[in-house]
């Protein structure tokens, strides 16, 4: 579908509400910014730009320091006032994706009024809406950085920001394609060809807590054998490889290795953990 500038912001309310313009969020009890309000954002807007960004979002609810990656063709959604322990959050509050991404908002019904608005004028959902079943969304065309918050709550922490990047290469496709949601994989490829044995640990930190194999991509030669070794502290993992007679289903909480193989044939064998795997706890070793 080709996106023109018109297309690029849409917001749909779900209920007997009608829509109105595209840039705004419908509801019977949604107020709209003063022109005062307007000025005291924007210049609230361009301290806040000139903050690093992680200094920004120190205070955002939610945040754990670690954006939620997505790679191509994906449609990421984000929830809208998600109650947590500290307050109201957008859930994931940080995403990274690659250029040419439409970037979805829905409203959980939670907290009351909210909007979604960037700092940087680039999106902006319009007036305050409390209702569950809104929804917003935004094409993203070029590499930036968008920081956002909901006007009625961004004192409370309720901010967030897209991250609109190239996702990192290793120059194997199909190894990219897969990993590209792991947070710990940055493109690099972790060369341990001409070994007999190699390890990978499972249970790493990465993806929002301890849910990442490390390194995320391995080269060895044909004939080594990899062990996964289940780290220290121990969570719930598994490893099992969807294209290959390979892995394992069972899942294991003791530390220690509980999968060896010897790969004796090359090829490239993509692997993730079954219960974390839509976190991006996903793995893949090339052979050679």
């Amino acid at each position: 579908m080709n996106w023109s500038p018109s297309r690029r912001r849409a917001l749909q309310g779900i209920g007997a509400a009608a829509l109105t313009a595209a840039a705004g969020c419908v509801s019977a009890t949604a107020t709209p910014r003063s022109s005062d309000e307007d000025e005291t954002e924007q210049e609230r807007s361009g301290a806040a730009t000139d903050t690093p960004l992680e200094d920004w979002l120190a205070d955002a609810n939610g945040y754990d320091g670690t954006p939620r990656r997505y790679g191509p063709g994906s449609r990421p959604r984000i929830a809208v006032g998600e109650p947590l322990d500290d307050g109201l959050a957008f859930a994931p509050p940080v995403i990274e994706v690659p250029p040419e991404t439409v970037v979805h908002w829905d409203w959980t019904g939670h907290g009351g009024q909210h909007n979604v608005v960037a700092l940087d004028g680039t999106f902006d959902s319009g007036r305050t809406n409390a209702q569950p079943g809104t929804g917003y969304h935004y094409y993203f065309d070029e590499p930036g950085e968008h920081r956002y918050v909901s006007e009625p709550h961004r004192s409370d922490g309720m901010k967030g920001a897209v991250l609109v990047r190239e996702p990192p290469k290793t120059g194997y496709p199909s190894v990219d394609d897969w990993v590209v949601d792991a947070s710990n994989f940055d493109g690099t490829v972790v060369d341990e060809t001409g070994v007999d044995a190699a390890t990978i640990r499972v249970g790493a930190p990465g993806n929002g807590g301890r849910f990442a194999f490390a390194p995320p991509v391995l080269k060895v030669s044909t004939g080594t054998t990899v062990r996964w070794r289940w780290t220290e502290p121990a969570t719930p993992h598994s490893v099992q490889f969807p294209e290959h007679d390979v892995g394992t289903d069972a899942v294991f909480t003791e530390p220690g290795v509980h999968l060896s193989h010897t790969f004796h044939e090359p090829g490239t064998y993509r692997y993730a953990c079954g219960p974390h795997r839509s976190l991006g706890m996903k793995g893949a070793l090339i052979v050679e």
